[in-house]
């Protein structure tokens, strides 16, 4: 069956089952407003409390009902005994209590998660549903029997692509396929514990089969995750659309979905960094920079302290600064948290200095009162600030940096931004606000003992209820703290992370449990990784596996960019293409005044040939210097959705982990090599290389 065939007929199922929440919702809130209609007077106590607890479960029950509108129903499933059964984020029934959508949360969502290519149970395939609103925009199979003729619609997408593979030839291609089910299997599986690195080149499907165990994970240890969350960290804003659409049903636990330009609360990088200034920013001899910074902003005066508060000139000697700044130095203590000692000591020597001068007594008493009045004075405030302030991380690498305040914040600044935080911390919050918010969490937790709620935590209950009306999830909540810590880190594309990055992540997950997905042989960043061990082995004792066959990529494009893999790390086994050739990669010549005639002629081609039927996406992939050239000539490709573009202009850089029926690279003689090998395996049927000078030694070949 063809693919929009069946996302017909999985959008007439897809409307059903919002046509029944429409028609729970309205009852629900009928019912609702029936008990308030009641009011809160008469009757018995019991009466009373019972109308009570009826209005607040119908209230719960429509607030559930209203926060499942987006991704209502995300997966399929279907057994030997024919038996379908659909999968979302709450349970329906129809008017005759039949379970029309099944909540993930139940144990007959189990299979959804559990199954695996090697330990399939009773099922024959599994579909992810991708929806825009109440709309089906993609389908995803993965078939456990790719024998199996007479599965209802047939096979799309990934579970089609296996099931040609196996047709198109006997014995080996099926232990191929075979050899691509147990490697996969094997990640989804490996337990929540400890440190996976998925490895594997362009095309085997490491994302996918890393995004499954997350599932897998999330259903398998639920309440340690919900509870903690999930973050996942991807390369760009664009891959991470991309993991959402790959497997939406990440999206109905807590899961935050973030950059590493994204994980410092409050900064967003906008940014790049030069090559050599991301080498630098992104090297581990960056902590000893920030601690120095730090230790700068921690000062004495070159003699006396003297202020002059009131007409009159009161002094600290020199070597009491120093006692006092190092006794807050030795306390262990972040900066700005340590300076609370520094300002007592200060102050205590200024009382004294101002009791010796009036020839008043230095009692107790007299010199916390007199420390009081001080440090209302400016003069006394200037003093200290100059010599130990409050420094923000903002401030502090700005300064390092040398930025101005609008200056855009880069992906190599974030990591900075975090070391500096650990090193400053939190000036302490008045005693007032932590007394009040004790207050809040002691509230709570009564709250949930006298109701027997047990799956909620206080700290959660205290936050909504100092957010009225506002929903808190465990994810909102980890976004906004930076100190959060996850149950489980993803990190995909994890060969571009720098030292710095890597030192950031930890932070987050002193547990360990990750699962890290990359190609040391795809590394674009200057600043990223030669070997897992160099980024690694200073954390923790990882485990590994590798997918060895590329499945997606068609054989001679991966061929020839398995020439370039050669030169530039030949150290780097490239994956085993199973694909047969589709077409095989197109050299054409173009000049600068003719690349738009070119350029013309190629996305008219593919619009006759790859986008047709409305379903096909072509990319022009070129770097970062040439971007704004090539946007000129094809305007319409520059888009902030390529996922959803037919044709898209991107950098390598943007390319990454993404894939696309078409592409076309640009001035392929001015990429770096790995670069280049990442352009040209984005392809998955065509490939054009336009160049101008001569191609580069490895594509040589391709030219004639």
């Amino acid at each position: 069956m063809a693919n929009r065939q069946v996302l017909e007929l999985e959008q007439s199922r897809i409307t059903q089952l919002y046509d029944r929440l429409d028609t729970v919702r309205r009852r629900t809130a009928e019912a609702l407003r029936a008990e308030y209609a009641k009011g809160t007077s008469g009757g018995t106590h019991q009466a009373r409390v019972e109308r009570e607890v009826s209005a607040k479960e119908h209230a719960r029950r429509l607030a559930q009902l209203n926060a499942v509108e987006r991704g209502l129903c995300f997966g399929r499933i279907d057994d030997v005994l024919e038996e379908t059964l659909y999968i979302g984020r709450v349970g329906l029934r129809n008017d005759d209590h039949e379970t029309i959508l099944v909540d993930w949360r139940a144990p007959a969502a189990r299979p959804f998660y559990a199954a695996t290519p090697s330990y399939p149970g009773t099922l024959v395939r599994r579909r992810h549903l991708r929806t825009k609103g109440r709309t089906v925009v993609g389908v995803d199979d993965e078939v456990f029997d790719l024998d199996r003729e007479d599965v209802e619609g047939g096979f799309v997408g990934e579970a089609a692509l296996l099931a040609a593979l196996r047709r198109r030839r006997t014995g080996r291609m099926g232990d191929v396929v075979a050899t691509i089910q147990t490697e996969q299997d094997r990640v989804i599986r490996s337990g929540l514990h400890g440190t996976l690195v998925v490895e594997g080149g362009p095309g085997t499907g490491k994302t996918v089969a890393a995004l499954h165990r997350a599932a897998y994970l999330l259903y398998a240890y639920r309440e340690t995750l919900e509870r903690r969350g999930v973050l996942v960290v991807g390369p760009n804003t664009t891959f991470l659309r991309y993991i959402s659409q790959v497997l939406p049903s990440l999206g109905e636990t807590d899961v935050v979905l973030a950059g590493v330009g994204d994980l410092f609360p409050g900064v967003t990088a906008t940014a790049d960094d030069e090559p050599f200034q991301a080498v630098i920013k992104g090297d581990l001899g960056m902590v000893e920079a920030v601690a120095w910074a730090v230790a700068d902003r921690q000062r004495v005066p070159e003699g006396d302290l003297e202020i002059h508060v009131d007409g009159m000139d009161l002094v600290v000697p020199h070597h009491l600064c120093v006692q006092a700044r190092d006794r807050a130095r030795r306390s262990g203590r972040p900066h700005n948290v340590a300076r609370k000692l520094v300002v007592l000591d200060l102050l205590r020597a200024l009382a004294i200095d101002e009791t010796a001068k009036l020839d008043r007594p230095a009692d107790d008493d007299e010199l916390a009162y007199i420390r009081k009045v001080l440090w209302h004075e400016p003069p006394v405030r200037a003093a200290i600030d100059a010599l130990w302030p409050v420094v923000t991380p903002q401030e502090l690498v700005r300064g390092m940096l040398g930025k101005a305040p609008g200056d855009p914040w880069t992906i190599g600044d974030i990591p900075l931004l975090d070391e500096a935080a650990e090193l400053l911390g939190e000036e302490p919050a008045p005693a007032r606000r932590d007394d009040d918010r004790a207050e809040q969490e002691l509230f709570a937790r009564e709250v949930l003992t006298v109701t027997g709620v047990e799956e909620v935590e206080a700290a959660l209950l205290a936050d909504w209820n100092a957010t009225p009306g506002e929903e808190v999830t465990t994810a909102q909540r980890a976004e906004r703290d930076r100190k959060w810590i996850y149950g489980h880190v993803i990190v995909d594309e994890a060969q571009e992370l720098s030292a710095m990055a890597w030192r950031m992540i930890m932070r987050r997950i002193p547990t360990r449990s990750m699962t890290i997905v990359g190609d040391i042989g795809q590394t674009g960043s200057p600043a990223g990784a030669t070997s897992w061990g160099e980024m690694l082995d200073p954390y923790v004792s990882w485990r590994g596996e590798r997918l060895t066959v590329n499945y997606r990529t068609p054989k001679d494009v991966m061929d020839a960019a398995a020439e370039v893999l050669k030169e530039v790390a030949p150290d780097q086994e490239p994956p085993i293409s199973v694909r047969p050739p589709e077409e095989p990669p197109r050299v054409v010549k173009a000049t600068r005044a003719g690349l738009n005639d070119v350029l013309r002629a190629e996305i008219a081609a593919a619009a006759d040939e790859l986008l047709a039927d409305g379903e096909g996406r072509l990319a022009i992939i070129t770097s970062g210097d040439r971007h704004a050239e090539v946007a000129s000539l094809v305007p319409e490709a520059v888009t902030l959705d390529p996922l959803d573009s037919p044709v898209a202009l991107l950098t390598v850089t943007t390319s990454k982990g993404l894939e696309f029926d078409g592409v076309i690279v640009v001035w392929p003689e001015e990429l770096a090599g790995r670069d280049l090998y990442v352009a040209m395996t984005r392809a998955t049927r065509r490939l054009v290389l336009i160049h101008e000078r001569e191609l580069p030694p490895p594509l040589a070949g391709l030219d004639k």
